[in-house]
């Protein structure tokens, strides 16, 4: 057998040792093949594996199975694959969410466990290379304060999903107060919000609650129904960053110079975005989006090398801040 045979051939074993199997069918698309390659794959996966296993599933289509334990050996994680896990874990410390720090330290823990012996000193060593030349990619500058408890009920009210009991002082209250949230999800920027409705509210908006400003927090065993047109994604895109007005809803024009064109051009300013570049250089980007402040406070780090053109609202609000003298651009 050829190295490139072997080779697919573990990889339609790691395909076949899921829950379901693997057909015929999925076989030809995975490996570009027709029919009668991929039923010549499955007779070497059974010389090969010889408890590989063949059913017919409830829609009538013929399925191999390989048991998990004989294909687990040959697919031990990479260095590099473990270095990602402990670089994510990071982030979400970094980003306050320490529940979801600590699941991830959970699971890589469950990894090392099934990790062979024989392989593991080899892993650890490559991975402590990879972490040490990675050591810039840690991102500086200031982040949420988080608080355990809070992060722990809110991702038991958004697992239910269960109305949110908290304590919160919102920034016209003169002193924190009770509030019970029905919780749909969290944005994540350089402050965090969970988007729920205010039980006390009967108009039935969303609204946006910042997390280090939940002085307590408590998952509750009231369970209530999510609406089943609400897409959390739709949501969240008709923002710049975080915040949301209908009012300020609408087409979004910016057109970069020549000289800022490039850097631009590697930026995704927003899921929806539209870009042209013109005959003399120039980028313009275009979107919809609402949160013009939001948008202010990035537009200032591009100093005089980017204009807005829509909305005229925007282009008011960042004229007069519109530096010359920034030695470089983001």
């Amino acid at each position: 057998m050829s190295f490139g045979k072997a080779v697919d051939l573990l990889r339609l074993a790691r395909m076949a040792s899921n829950y379901s199997g693997v057909s015929l069918t999925e076989i030809e698309r995975e490996f570009g093949c027709v029919r009668r390659t991929a039923q010549r794959m499955t007779q070497a996966l059974e010389q090969v594996f010889a408890d590989t296993e063949d059913h017919v599933d409830g829609d009538g289509i013929k399925r191999w199975r390989v048991p998990r334990r004989r294909v687990g050996e040959f697919f031990a994680p990479e260095a590099d694959e473990v270095a990602a896990l402990e670089v994510a874990l990071s982030t979400l410390e970094r980003d306050g969410l320490s529940r979801e720090a600590d699941q991830l330290r959970s699971l890589r823990s469950k990894i090392d466990l099934l990790m062979p012996d024989r392989g593991r000193a080899r892993v650890e060593a490559d991975e402590e290379a990879l972490l040490e030349a990675m050591g810039h990619a840690a991102r500086p500058g200031p982040q949420p304060a988080s608080d355990p408890e809070v992060d722990a009920a809110i991702a038991q009210a958004l697992k239910g999903p269960f109305v949110l009991k908290i304590r919160y002082r919102g920034r016209r209250d003169e002193a924190a107060r009770e509030r019970w949230i029905e919780p749909y999800g969290l944005l994540l920027g350089a402050r965090r919000y969970l988007v729920g409705r205010d039980r006390d509210r009967e108009d039935g908006h969303m609204r946006h609650f910042r997390v280090e400003d939940m002085e307590a927090a408590e998952a509750t065993d009231d369970w209530f129904a999510r609406s089943d047109g609400f897409d959390f994604d739709a949501y969240a895109n008709r923002a710049f960053g975080v915040f949301q007005d209908e009012r300020e809803f609408g087409e979004v024009v910016w057109r970069f110079t020549a000289r800022a064109a490039p850097h631009a051009a590697r930026y995704r300013f927003h899921p929806g975005q539209t870009s042209e570049t013109a005959e003399d250089g120039s980028l313009t980007i275009r979107f919809e989006a609402c949160g013009w402040l939001e948008m202010c406070w990035h537009l200032y780090a591009w100093g005089d090398q980017v204009e807005v053109v829509a909305p005229t609202e925007l282009a008011d609000m960042v004229r007069e801040y519109q530096r010359s003298d920034f030695p470089g651009l983001p």
